[in-house]
């Protein structure tokens, strides 16, 4: 289960509570991370030749395959990452950005380490991403 950030708390809590605008961005990115973020930030984004956050979608929420009884969205489509890595890094979590690079990290989660290499690619199958409110 994915873990929103302080940035994306603080944003939602003012948006209802406090009748404080919350813009949708206009693209949501995916990034991996080497060294697992928190909710306040940090970790290490893989980096180097090749490598790029990737845009994910989500269908409409729907019931949660784990938990009916509440909503979540899921990732609708395959998102691969190609990179040219040497040495080989292995990839531990994920990131959604509001940005293609730099901006602000939505939610984040970890994920079974893979090993992102020369000529390697990381695939994101459709419905891998879930996103719930707890």
């Amino acid at each position: 289960m994915s873990s929103f950030t302080t940035y994306l708390e603080a944003a939602i809590l003012n948006h209802v509570f406090r009748n404080v605008a919350l813009t949708s961005p206009a693209t949501i990115y995916l990034a991996l991370f080497t060294s697992a973020p928190t909710d306040a930030g940090g970790g290490t984004e893989v980096s180097g030749s090749g490598y790029a956050r990737q845009v994910i979608a989500f269908d409409a929420p729907a019931a949660d395959p784990a938990d009916a009884t509440r909503q979540a969205v899921l990732n609708s489509a395959a998102i691969p990452f190609v990179t040219t890595h040497d040495p080989v890094v292995s990839v531990v979590a994920y990131g959604l950005f509001d940005a293609a690079t730099l901006g602000n990290m939505l939610t984040w989660a970890p994920i079974p380490a893979s090993d992102l290499g020369v000529n390697a690619e990381v695939r994101v199958d459709p419905s891998k991403i879930k996103q719930a409110l707890s």
